[in-house]
């Protein structure tokens, strides 16, 4: 964090770690709140009798955090005030998401849940930008105070990066509209109120227009989760939903009928350049306790950092952070400027260089520190199941190559300047 930042952003910084070390590190040490973070992690934080989703101290853990955080004003700093926020920047989303995730482990930012003391909104920000005001009463200020949450239904067993060729359907019945179809990887159906279910209604598959997203009530009769995907990194929010003819009316059209994927695609560029921020704090993270470790290590009688085959990787590691640190912070200042399609090649840089990044320090600082940076032990098992998932959610690398390879190759792109 050695850049010269606005002071209204340095002051941010400096707010937030006070306030961990006032109310978030005492809440971690209280009563047996470690084996959230340490070795035990990853038990103490799953349910396995019910389907491997959150346990139920785990998530009362994180509400309490939360709570704290509203309280202190920091968790909706990103929200437009009307909401309670501070109308933060992409910029300094993208700061305070680095410098929280370069502090490790610990319950001011949990990557494996995706809640942070500085929140996340994506759901929220599309019911304000694309809801009508029913819808906007309906699940703002009650998503903020956690009374209703907007599962995301886009993936399909059949279909994932191409989601214009779901097979998920809804058809006019009358009044009403009678969507089928199966959803993979939902996400936050454990504690959603409605799942957002981006289904087809006119045209042919391959074509952007003629899909449209319903705000779909949890408990309508016809949609079952089928059970949770167990993954990588365990517990998982991530649902199988069936919808055999569940009904809904106009109203749970959340935009215009026909065009929801411009609420995905406003969705993962909201995601994106925030999970490319997480990656290289968590990058820099495993940087400094590498170097750490091979400054206190002893082998050969000599100080492990003083073998090349130790200082060369990590120095290049951290070459590439000072490299990506000014590509992510760029992107996030053009988002603050300009339509967030218009950057959507800057974002995909960013992410997909950002998430490999992760993988590649948690991997180098678990060579580095040898069999006990394999352990559970230490965090970098932690961190690098995490930050691979990135590699494949909100687009996948090659997905992100081929949005660059579009703007390279395009008339009048780069190329021809």
């Amino acid at each position: 964090m050695t850049d010269e930042l606005p002071a209204e952003i340095a002051a941010l910084i400096a707010e937030v770690d006070a306030f961990i070390a006032a109310e978030i590190r005492p809440l971690e040490a209280q009563d047996d709140n470690a084996r959230f973070f340490d070795h035990r992690r990853e038990h103490a934080r799953t349910d396995f009798d019910a389907g491997g989703i959150p346990s139920a101290d785990w998530e009362a853990l994180l509400e309490e955090m939360v709570d704290r955080a509203d309280r202190a004003g920091l968790w909706r700093f990103a929200l437009p005030r009307e909401l309670g926020g501070r109308d933060g920047s992409n910029l300094a989303m993208a700061v305070v998401r680095e410098h929280l995730n370069r502090l490790g482990i610990g319950l001011h930012n949990d990557p494996q849940s995706e809640i942070s003391m500085i929140g996340n909104f994506p759901t929220v920000i599309l019911v304000q930008e694309f809801g009508t005001p029913e819808q906007r009463e309906r699940f703002l200020e009650p998503a903020l105070r956690r009374e209703a949450a907007l599962a995301f239904g886009l993936t399909e067993p059949n279909h994932g990066s191409d989601a214009t060729y779901l097979e998920t359907t809804a058809r006019r019945d009358g009044d009403d509209w009678v969507i089928d179809g199966v959803k993979r990887f939902n996400s936050g159906m454990h504690r959603a109120s409605h799942d957002l279910v981006f289904a087809r209604t006119s045209g042919t598959p391959g074509e952007p227009r003629g899909i449209t997203a319903f705000i779909v009530p949890r408990d309508a009769p016809g949609l079952d989760v089928q059970f949770y995907w167990w993954t990588f990194n365990m517990p998982t929010d991530h649902a199988e939903v069936a919808l055999d003819g569940v009904r809904v009316s106009d109203d749970a059209i959340l935009g215009e009928l026909d065009a929801g994927l411009a609420l995905a695609q406003r969705f993962v560029h909201e995601n994106r350049i925030r999970q490319a921020a997480s990656s290289l704090g968590a990058a820099e993270f495993c940087i400094d306790e590498a170097v750490r470790w091979a400054r206190e290590r002893t082998v050969w009688g000599k100080p492990l950092w003083r073998n090349q085959g130790i200082q060369f990787p990590l120095a290049e590691l951290w070459t590439e952070c000072e490299l990506v640190r000014g590509l992510v912070r760029r992107t996030a200042a053009a988002l603050d400027a300009r339509h967030h399609m218009e950057v959507t090649h800057l974002v995909a840089m960013a992410n997909y260089r950002a998430n490999r990044l992760a993988c590649e320090a948690a991997d180098r600082a678990m060579q580095t520190c040898g069999g006990i940076g394999y352990t559970r032990h230490m965090p970098f098992e932690h961190i690098y199941r995490h930050h691979r998932r990135y590699r494949i959610t909100e687009g996948s690398e090659e997905v992100q190559l081929r949005k660059v390879g579009y703007e390279l190759f395009k008339p009048g792109g780069p190329a021809e300047v």
